[in-house]
């Protein structure tokens, strides 16, 4: 026969009907997302054996989660068990003799799974959804669950924003009753904080797992640490990629000469400039959330629907980057930022010059569509250079603005966000939001902004400020944390 139980490894079997939401929790709990792994359904879904689900940390198991099949018959078992034990209160022992006699006639067969590892010394995590009629089956169960005397919590699983006042309160009367802790939890919404309060609760049941689940927090406190510290070294590398990144071409005689191919090999480059720039933000994003194990969110994000953020609509400019004001307020450490969108080389030929200057504004029609956009300046005065040499180049570069930076760092961090709050034990499709939320950086402290803006403008020139780099990696990282805490 298996045995369930590690000595050295605290141990917990969940148990919970079926659609009462224990699959959830546990892939929440265990940051789980994968079907294939821990099934979680809208549709009633049987658990038919018990699973072994380790919290596994630097490939060693910490605890151990057992999910079983829950119970199937009961009333039927109860009964069973009073009359093993006759006259007197069933115990530990009158489980034990139930479970070894069922076993052998091929009965009860659920209950006997999901009790052998209960009779190993596996603690009890029993998850019960109140919005559902508290009824005489569950009262059998949470009686039998008693009578092995093992620790026992019962979780709420809170899966409705409101549930039947009435029926609630019933049930937390009678969990009460039976099991020496109940708290609530919802498997859809719960963060790391809320594990780890959870997580927290196994110390109040049992006493005997204190160290080994204290030591565990602690080394999940920093491992979460380094997710977001890592994730910070992503960003950081995406912006300075993004605003480094320059799209040349090589103009030919009848490019120079013909002003519609000049215009046309204009919009390629443009349209080549953006493209990048929104799978450097795709690749950026999918490497934090591989971080946080969100592995089937990563998938969805992967679908030809998320094409980053859009450069194109006056929604993305007004509520992301700095206000008018902060960017004046930090002007004067950006005077030298990149000046226009597009440079070009001409060998010294004049002929055209000021035609192409003055399409500038074709090239960069994703920050002048439609007019001005709220909360952006832009300069188009810069950006033309003159120089021999074979061939005729022409190059995009990062616009004139000083808030596309600002623009590019909060379309992550709204990214970041979004993951944040979604939990493992969901399983419906989410495409991450190409644009849209909150601006993080405006609330930013005036001297995190003077710190980004100096290397943002170093990274605008083409020469990021390798000294600076620590400094704003701290600063990034501390960003990401103020979002977790909101």
């Amino acid at each position: 026969m298996k045995k369930w139980v590690r000595d050295d490894v605290p141990s917990f079997v969940v148990v919970g009907r079926i659609n009462m939401g224990k699959s959830s929790v546990l892939a929440t709990l265990l940051e789980i997302d994968d079907n294939d792994q821990v099934r979680v359904s809208s549709q009633p879904v049987t658990t038919t054996r018990c699973q072994v689900l380790p919290l596994t940390i630097d490939g060693q198991e910490r605890l151990r989660f057992i999910d079983s099949p829950g119970f199937s018959t009961a009333l039927e078992a109860m009964r069973e068990i009073k009359d093993l034990a006759g006259e007197k209160t069933p115990g530990l022992e009158d489980v034990q003799r139930f479970v070894d006699e069922a076993r052998a006639a091929g009965e009860f067969e659920d209950e006997v799974r999901l009790l052998e590892p209960v009779l190993e010394g596996a603690g009890v995590l029993y998850v019960v959804d109140t919005s559902k009629p508290l009824r005489d089956a569950f009262v059998a169960e949470m009686e039998i669950l008693r009578w092995t005397g093992r620790p026992r919590m019962a979780l709420i699983n809170q899966r409705a924003d409101e549930d039947d006042h009435q029926l609630r309160e019933d049930w937390k009367t009678k969990l009460g009753s039976y099991f020496n802790l109940t708290r609530t939890f919802n498997a859809h919404r719960a963060d790391f904080d809320e594990r780890m309060r959870l997580l927290n609760s196994l110390l109040e049941i049992d006493e005997d797992a204190r160290t080994a689940v204290e030591a565990t927090m602690e080394l999940l406190k920093q491992e979460w640490e380094q997710r977001r510290e890592d994730s910070a070294e992503v960003l950081l590398s995406f912006l300075e990629k993004a605003l480094t990144l320059r799209e040349s071409a090589t103009l030919d005689e009848r490019d120079l000469a013909v002003e519609h191919r000049r215009e046309r090999r204009k919009e390629e480059l443009t349209k080549s400039y953006y493209e990048k720039i929104a799978k450097m933000e795709k690749a950026c994003v999918e490497k934090i959330l591989d971080l946080y194990h969100h592995t089937r969110l990563v998938t969805e994000t992967r679908s030809e629907n998320y094409e980053g953020i859009d450069l194109e609509s006056s929604e993305t400019w007004s509520k992301w980057g700095l206000t008018r004001g902060q960017l004046t307020a930090v002007g004067g450490i950006a005077g030298g930022m990149a000046g226009g969108a597009i440079d070009l080389g001409t060998g010294g030929l004049t002929h055209g010059l000021g035609t192409l200057i003055g399409a500038i504004g074709g090239a960069s029609a994703a920050f002048l569509k439609g007019g001005e956009l709220p909360d952006l300046k832009i300069d188009l005065t810069g950006g033309a250079k003159l120089a021999a040499g074979e061939g005729r180049s022409l190059s995009v570069g990062p616009p004139a603005s000083q808030n596309f930076p600002w623009v590019l760092l909060d379309s992550v961090l709204f990214h970041y966000a979004e993951m944040l709050q979604r939990a493992h034990g969901r399983r419906d499709v989410q495409v991450l939001a190409s644009d849209g939320g909150q601006s993080f950086s405006r609330s930013f402290p005036i001297s995190r902004r003077r710190t980004l803006t100096k290397w943002f403008a170093s990274c605008m020139k083409g020469d990021p400020d390798r000294e600076q780099e620590p400094e704003v990696y701290r600063e990034l990282i501390e960003s990401m944390k103020e979002i977790e805490e909101q």
